[in-house]
């Protein structure tokens, strides 16, 4: 019953620590996505950063701002920066 127990356990960290890299591997996609020369990519890539609240975000997205030529996703992107700013003060 013991052994069990312990397979239990081991499979349970193994299956958390690949859930973990999905995750950080997912994040790295969109943070390179929101520089893709294709402008949906870019949208997506803003929507998913706009759930990320924290100091390295904004970095990103001033980083973006001073990049992006489309008004559309740079009023879009500047929004999120000033939401994120707000909840961070």
């Amino acid at each position: 019953m013991a052994s069990r127990r312990w397979v239990f356990a081991g499979g349970a960290a193994v299956g958390a620590a690949a859930g973990w890299m999905l995750a950080q591997r997912r994040l790295e996609t969109h943070r390179r996505d929101l520089f893709s020369p294709r402008p949906l990519r870019r949208l997506a890539a803003l929507g998913f950063l706009a759930g990320q609240s924290d100091v390295e975000t904004v970095r990103l997205l001033r980083d973006y701002l001073s990049w992006e030529r489309q008004p559309m996703l740079r009023r879009r992107a500047e929004t999120i920066v000033r939401r994120i700013e707000a909840t961070l003060v």
